[in-house]
């Protein structure tokens, strides 16, 4: 059975973000989809053609792992320490004591911050403040002991996002975060971080796993708007917005 992430109720809105290191794609690109047949900006997942595309998609491999840690970020700017928490948990991560759990260990929001390395990087009250950029965000995976690598938006084609979008999700040992500006993607607010779980080649579309459940459910989006999306000028950092694979070491 297809797990589909649950939406809740609460009221609330997003804070801008973003930035990062540069990554150098290989030669070969993917060819362009020939038909784009589904009508829509986005499709929600919870409708019953967000789940016909997510039955359909071949590159899925990350939605099982990430749908069943997904979870709603702790406040309006924890979207990015949300989208960690489910790689690092999807990802099998060695985790620190989980307060209120005994002997369990996994990642939350709030352990996540445990190590000094990566309080040295950016602060829990920092980001609860003001969120993070694509830099931070990358930097923060690396001190949890992660192989990230940060790509802005602006270094990529459609023809490499698409080619990236469908190796990492093809693979079950990677994971790959998006720093995108909603306004793009036809949505209110600014700059947001989220995972990406599939993509359906037929119609071009990637599905997005919204930790702001509060606020959005998850979409499929066109890949050409999610590539202006991710293009977009993050004013925290004079920067584009962008993308980070992960993988563990």
């Amino acid at each position: 059975m297809l797990l589909t992430p649950q939406r809740t109720t609460a009221q609330g809105r997003t804070l801008n973000l973003c930035s990062g290191l540069s990554f150098v794609l290989l030669g070969l690109l993917a060819p362009a989809p020939t038909a784009l047949a589904q009508p829509g900006r986005t499709i929600p997942l919870p409708e019953s053609q967000g789940q016909t595309l997510l039955m359909q998609s071949v590159n899925r491999a990350d939605y099982g792992p990430l749908a069943e840690q997904f979870l709603t970020q702790a406040n309006l700017a924890y979207c990015g320490v949300a989208s960690m928490v489910m790689v690092l948990n999807s990802l099998e991560v060695p985790a620190p004591a989980a307060a209120g759990y005994g002997s369990y260990r996994f990642w939350t929001q709030e352990n996540l911050f445990e190590s000094a390395n990566t309080r040295a990087v950016l602060s829990p009250e920092l980001v609860a403040h003001q969120g993070m950029t694509l830099k931070q965000l990358r930097a923060l995976l690396a001190s949890l002991g992660l192989q990230a690598q940060a790509i802005h938006g602006d270094q990529l084609s459609q023809a490499q996002l698409r080619l990236l979008l469908r190796s990492n999700l093809s693979d079950p040992r990677d994971r790959l975060l998006i720093n995108y500006d909603r306004q793009a993607l036809g949505q209110a607010g600014g700059g947001h971080i989220s995972p990406v779980a599939a993509y359906h080649a037929p119609t071009d579309r990637v599905l997005i796993l919204d930790v702001a459940r509060y606020r959005y459910p998850s979409v499929w989006v066109p890949l050409s708007d999610l590539w202006q999306a991710i293009r977009s000028t993050d004013s925290s950092s004079s920067r584009s917005r962008g993308l980070v694979v992960v993988r563990r070491i």
